[in-house]
Protein backbone atom coordinates (compact mmCIF):
# COMPACT_ATOMS: atom_id res chain seq x y z
CA UNK A 1 0.00 0.00 0.00
CA UNK A 2 1.37 3.21 -0.77
CA UNK A 3 0.96 6.37 0.94
CA UNK A 4 1.93 9.55 -1.32
CA UNK A 5 2.92 12.66 -0.36
CA UNK A 6 3.35 15.67 -2.88
CA UNK A 7 5.82 17.70 -1.95
CA UNK A 8 6.89 21.38 -3.22
CA UNK A 9 10.57 22.24 -3.12
CA UNK A 10 11.60 26.21 -3.88
CA UNK A 11 15.10 27.25 -4.69
CA UNK A 12 15.50 31.32 -5.11
CA UNK A 13 18.00 34.05 -4.81
CA UNK A 14 17.36 36.50 -1.92
CA UNK A 15 17.70 39.98 -2.04
CA UNK A 16 17.96 42.87 1.13
CA UNK A 17 14.14 43.24 0.85
CA UNK A 18 12.24 40.96 2.95
CA UNK A 19 9.01 41.67 1.18
CA UNK A 20 10.09 41.23 -1.65
CA UNK A 21 12.22 37.71 -0.72
CA UNK A 22 8.62 36.47 0.72
CA UNK A 23 6.81 37.72 -2.53
CA UNK A 24 8.80 34.89 -4.51
CA UNK A 25 8.63 32.67 -1.70
CA UNK A 26 4.88 33.30 -2.03
CA UNK A 27 4.44 32.84 -5.69
CA UNK A 28 6.59 29.49 -5.50
CA UNK A 29 4.37 27.73 -2.77
CA UNK A 30 1.21 29.02 -4.82
CA UNK A 31 2.78 27.46 -7.82
CA UNK A 32 3.88 23.93 -5.60
CA UNK A 33 0.22 23.98 -4.65
CA UNK A 34 -1.55 24.80 -7.78
CA UNK A 35 0.29 21.31 -8.67
CA UNK A 36 -1.01 19.47 -6.08
CA UNK A 37 1.64 19.82 -3.73
CA UNK A 38 0.86 19.12 -0.26
CA UNK A 39 4.12 20.11 1.60
CA UNK A 40 6.69 22.94 0.61
CA UNK A 41 10.01 23.42 1.81
CA UNK A 42 11.67 27.00 1.66
CA UNK A 43 15.53 27.74 2.08
CA UNK A 44 17.42 29.00 5.02
CA UNK A 45 17.14 32.38 5.67
CA UNK A 46 14.86 33.16 2.55
CA UNK A 47 13.57 36.15 3.82
CA UNK A 48 17.24 38.17 3.66
CA UNK A 49 20.11 37.76 2.46
CA UNK A 50 22.40 35.25 3.92
CA UNK A 51 24.03 37.94 6.27
CA UNK A 52 26.13 35.44 8.13
CA UNK A 53 29.33 36.17 5.60
CA UNK A 54 30.93 38.79 8.40
CA UNK A 55 30.03 40.14 11.73
CA UNK A 56 27.71 43.02 12.73
CA UNK A 57 25.72 43.63 15.90
CA UNK A 58 23.45 45.57 13.89
CA UNK A 59 22.35 42.64 11.80
CA UNK A 60 20.73 41.44 14.68
CA UNK A 61 17.85 43.73 13.73
CA UNK A 62 17.06 41.42 11.26
CA UNK A 63 15.60 38.55 13.96
CA UNK A 64 12.25 38.52 14.62
CA UNK A 65 9.99 36.83 17.29
CA UNK A 66 8.34 33.64 16.60
CA UNK A 67 5.13 34.24 16.12
CA UNK A 68 6.55 37.80 14.30
CA UNK A 69 5.27 39.35 10.90
CA UNK A 70 7.07 36.72 8.78
CA UNK A 71 5.40 33.59 10.36
CA UNK A 72 1.86 35.14 10.26
CA UNK A 73 2.73 35.86 6.60
CA UNK A 74 3.52 32.47 6.04
CA UNK A 75 0.86 30.75 8.67
CA UNK A 76 -1.86 32.60 6.44
CA UNK A 77 -0.85 31.08 3.30
CA UNK A 78 -0.59 27.65 4.84
CA UNK A 79 -3.71 27.69 5.78
CA UNK A 80 -5.58 29.38 2.91
CA UNK A 81 -3.63 26.56 0.23
CA UNK A 82 -4.42 24.47 2.97
CA UNK A 83 -0.56 23.06 2.41
CA UNK A 84 2.30 22.87 5.24
CA UNK A 85 4.90 24.79 4.81
CA UNK A 86 8.33 24.67 6.26
CA UNK A 87 10.00 28.20 6.84
CA UNK A 88 13.25 29.29 7.83
CA UNK A 89 13.93 32.32 9.94
CA UNK A 90 16.03 33.89 12.44
CA UNK A 91 14.45 33.85 15.68
CA UNK A 92 14.80 37.18 18.67
CA UNK A 93 13.75 34.61 21.52
CA UNK A 94 14.81 37.05 24.18
CA UNK A 95 17.28 39.99 24.00
CA UNK A 96 20.89 38.86 23.11
CA UNK A 97 19.48 35.37 22.06
CA UNK A 98 19.34 34.46 18.73
CA UNK A 99 18.55 31.20 16.74
CA UNK A 100 18.42 30.01 13.08
CA UNK A 101 14.96 28.87 13.34
CA UNK A 102 12.68 26.17 10.90
CA UNK A 103 9.12 26.93 11.48
CA UNK A 104 6.25 23.90 10.63
CA UNK A 105 3.12 25.33 10.07
CA UNK A 106 0.47 23.07 9.76
CA UNK A 107 -2.28 22.80 7.03
CA UNK A 108 -4.68 24.93 9.04
CA UNK A 109 -1.88 27.84 9.49
CA UNK A 110 -0.61 26.40 13.55
CA UNK A 111 2.64 26.74 14.33
CA UNK A 112 3.03 22.71 14.63
CA UNK A 113 6.66 22.71 15.83
CA UNK A 114 9.88 24.09 14.92
CA UNK A 115 13.89 22.97 15.50
CA UNK A 116 16.43 25.37 16.22
CA UNK A 117 19.66 24.84 14.54
CA UNK A 118 21.96 22.67 16.70
CA UNK A 119 25.19 22.48 14.62
CA UNK A 120 26.55 25.73 14.03
CA UNK A 121 29.63 26.80 11.61
CA UNK A 122 31.95 29.40 11.98
CA UNK A 123 34.16 29.39 9.17
CA UNK A 124 35.60 32.49 6.84
CA UNK A 125 32.14 33.64 5.12
CA UNK A 126 29.85 31.53 7.07
CA UNK A 127 30.14 33.62 10.75
CA UNK A 128 26.75 32.21 12.15
CA UNK A 129 28.24 31.54 15.83
CA UNK A 130 28.52 34.91 16.48
CA UNK A 131 24.29 35.52 15.63
CA UNK A 132 23.09 31.89 16.57
CA UNK A 133 22.45 30.23 19.34
CA UNK A 134 22.51 26.32 19.21
CA UNK A 135 19.01 25.05 19.67
CA UNK A 136 18.65 23.77 23.48
CA UNK A 137 14.67 22.97 22.52
CA UNK A 138 12.30 23.50 19.97
CA UNK A 139 9.80 26.16 20.63
CA UNK A 140 7.52 23.62 22.37
CA UNK A 141 9.70 22.60 25.09
CA UNK A 142 10.55 19.17 24.10
CA UNK A 143 14.63 18.73 23.83
CA UNK A 144 17.19 17.66 21.54
CA UNK A 145 17.08 16.67 17.63
CA UNK A 146 12.83 16.23 17.66
CA UNK A 147 10.59 15.90 15.03
CA UNK A 148 7.94 17.91 14.00
CA UNK A 149 4.22 16.04 13.98
CA UNK A 150 1.70 17.55 11.26
CA UNK A 151 -1.42 16.43 9.49
CA UNK A 152 0.60 14.90 6.46
CA UNK A 153 3.07 12.85 8.83
CA UNK A 154 6.25 12.99 10.99
CA UNK A 155 8.92 15.72 9.90
CA UNK A 156 12.35 15.47 10.55
CA UNK A 157 13.76 18.86 9.67
CA UNK A 158 17.27 19.84 10.54
CA UNK A 159 19.50 22.73 9.38
CA UNK A 160 22.17 23.53 6.32
CA UNK A 161 25.79 22.33 8.54
CA UNK A 162 23.44 19.45 10.49
CA UNK A 163 23.04 17.70 6.99
CA UNK A 164 26.74 17.10 7.39
CA UNK A 165 26.39 15.18 11.13
CA UNK A 166 24.74 11.61 10.89
CA UNK A 167 24.06 11.49 14.66
CA UNK A 168 21.21 14.25 13.36
CA UNK A 169 19.96 12.38 11.04
CA UNK A 170 20.00 9.38 12.77
CA UNK A 171 18.64 10.77 16.01
CA UNK A 172 15.68 12.25 13.92
CA UNK A 173 14.78 8.74 12.47
CA UNK A 174 14.70 6.83 16.35
CA UNK A 175 12.68 9.56 17.35
CA UNK A 176 10.33 8.46 14.47
CA UNK A 177 10.39 11.01 11.17
CA UNK A 178 9.15 9.94 8.21
CA UNK A 179 11.31 12.11 6.01
CA UNK A 180 14.26 14.34 6.39
CA UNK A 181 13.94 17.95 5.28
CA UNK A 182 17.01 20.13 5.27
CA UNK A 183 16.70 23.88 4.59
CA UNK A 184 20.24 25.35 3.25
CA UNK A 185 22.16 28.00 2.18
CA UNK A 186 25.71 26.75 0.83
CA UNK A 187 28.24 27.67 -1.76
CA UNK A 188 31.26 28.06 -3.19
CA UNK A 189 33.99 30.58 -2.75
CA UNK A 190 34.04 32.57 -6.12
CA UNK A 191 37.87 31.81 -6.10
CA UNK A 192 37.33 28.36 -6.18
CA UNK A 193 38.36 26.42 -9.06
CA UNK A 194 35.59 24.24 -11.06
CA UNK A 195 37.27 20.75 -9.84
CA UNK A 196 36.88 22.40 -6.56
CA UNK A 197 33.48 23.28 -6.91
CA UNK A 198 32.82 20.15 -8.29
CA UNK A 199 34.24 17.90 -5.25
CA UNK A 200 31.97 20.17 -2.56
CA UNK A 201 28.78 20.01 -4.11
CA UNK A 202 28.71 16.28 -5.32
CA UNK A 203 30.43 15.37 -1.29
CA UNK A 204 27.51 17.66 0.09
CA UNK A 205 25.04 15.66 -2.11
CA UNK A 206 26.84 12.53 -1.27
CA UNK A 207 26.33 13.03 2.31
CA UNK A 208 22.38 13.70 2.35
CA UNK A 209 21.97 10.54 0.11
CA UNK A 210 23.87 8.22 2.60
CA UNK A 211 20.93 9.42 5.24
CA UNK A 212 18.66 8.62 3.36
CA UNK A 213 19.94 5.31 2.48
CA UNK A 214 21.20 4.72 6.01
CA UNK A 215 17.61 5.53 7.88
CA UNK A 216 15.62 4.31 5.10
CA UNK A 217 13.51 7.78 4.64
CA UNK A 218 12.83 10.16 1.55
CA UNK A 219 15.27 13.32 1.97
CA UNK A 220 14.12 17.42 0.74
CA UNK A 221 16.83 19.39 0.28
CA UNK A 222 16.18 23.11 -0.49
CA UNK A 223 19.11 25.71 -1.18
CA UNK A 224 19.44 28.84 -2.67
CA UNK A 225 21.14 30.56 -5.71
CA UNK A 226 22.76 33.28 -6.77
CA UNK A 227 25.86 35.52 -6.13
CA UNK A 228 25.80 37.39 -2.34
CA UNK A 229 28.78 39.88 -1.81
CA UNK A 230 29.91 40.44 1.52
CA UNK A 231 29.64 44.14 1.96
CA UNK A 232 32.65 44.82 4.20
CA UNK A 233 35.01 43.20 1.21
CA UNK A 234 37.20 41.48 3.39
CA UNK A 235 35.61 38.01 1.51
CA UNK A 236 35.36 37.40 -1.72
CA UNK A 237 31.22 36.52 -1.46
CA UNK A 238 29.55 33.77 -1.88
CA UNK A 239 28.34 31.90 -5.09
CA UNK A 240 25.05 29.44 -3.88
CA UNK A 241 25.21 26.64 -5.97
CA UNK A 242 21.59 25.61 -5.42
CA UNK A 243 20.96 21.90 -6.32
CA UNK A 244 17.95 21.11 -4.37
CA UNK A 245 17.15 18.20 -4.87
CA UNK A 246 14.67 15.45 -3.25
CA UNK A 247 16.17 11.54 -2.46
CA UNK A 248 14.23 8.38 -2.01
CA UNK A 249 14.88 6.11 1.08
CA UNK A 250 17.47 4.22 -0.86
CA UNK A 251 19.21 7.46 -1.83
CA UNK A 252 17.66 7.78 -5.48
CA UNK A 253 17.34 11.05 -7.10
CA UNK A 254 13.74 12.00 -7.61
CA UNK A 255 13.93 15.07 -9.02
CA UNK A 256 16.75 17.70 -8.75
CA UNK A 257 17.63 21.13 -9.60
CA UNK A 258 20.49 23.28 -11.18
CA UNK A 259 22.14 26.48 -10.36
CA UNK A 260 19.35 28.72 -11.23
CA UNK A 261 15.91 29.42 -9.41
CA UNK A 262 13.47 26.37 -9.50
CA UNK A 263 10.32 24.89 -8.21
CA UNK A 264 10.92 20.97 -8.24
CA UNK A 265 7.54 18.75 -7.36
CA UNK A 266 7.73 15.31 -6.56
CA UNK A 267 5.89 12.35 -5.35
CA UNK A 268 7.51 10.60 -2.28
CA UNK A 269 5.82 7.40 -1.45
CA UNK A 270 6.14 7.31 2.70
CA UNK A 271 5.05 3.53 2.79
CA UNK A 272 8.03 2.54 0.95
CA UNK A 273 10.11 3.11 3.39
CA UNK A 274 8.65 0.07 5.70
CA UNK A 275 9.79 -2.37 2.54
CA UNK A 276 13.27 -0.70 2.43
CA UNK A 277 14.17 -1.01 6.21
CA UNK A 278 12.78 -4.82 5.71
CA UNK A 279 15.51 -5.44 3.15
CA UNK A 280 18.23 -3.61 4.56
CA UNK A 281 17.49 -3.44 8.49
CA UNK A 282 19.71 -1.09 9.87
CA UNK A 283 18.16 -0.40 12.45
CA UNK A 284 17.94 -3.77 13.90
CA UNK A 285 21.57 -4.90 13.34
CA UNK A 286 22.19 -1.56 15.40
CA UNK A 287 24.80 -2.19 17.91
CA UNK A 288 23.35 0.36 20.51
CA UNK A 289 25.61 -1.67 22.93
CA UNK A 290 28.70 -0.87 21.34
CA UNK A 291 28.19 2.67 20.54
CA UNK A 292 29.01 4.20 23.90
CA UNK A 293 32.34 6.10 22.54
CA UNK A 294 30.36 8.16 19.94
CA UNK A 295 29.35 10.71 23.34
CA UNK A 296 33.13 11.19 23.78
CA UNK A 297 34.67 14.47 21.26
CA UNK A 298 37.54 11.61 20.08
CA UNK A 299 38.71 8.40 21.22
CA UNK A 300 42.43 9.38 22.76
Amino acid sequence: MSKILRAGIVQQACTDDARANLKTSETAIRAAAAQGAQLVLLQELHTSLYFCQHESTELFDLAEPIPGPSSEFLAALASELGVVIVGSLFERRAPGLYHNTAVVFDRDGRIAGTYRKMHIPDDPGYYEKFYFTPGDAPIDGRGGFQPVRTSLGTLGVLVCWDQWYPEAARLMALAGAELLLYPTAIGWNPQDSAEERARQRDAWITIQRAHAVANGLPVLVANRVGFEADPTGQWPGAQFWGHSFAAGPQGEILAAAGEDPALLVVDLDLARSENVRRWWPFLRDRRIDAYGDLLKRYRD
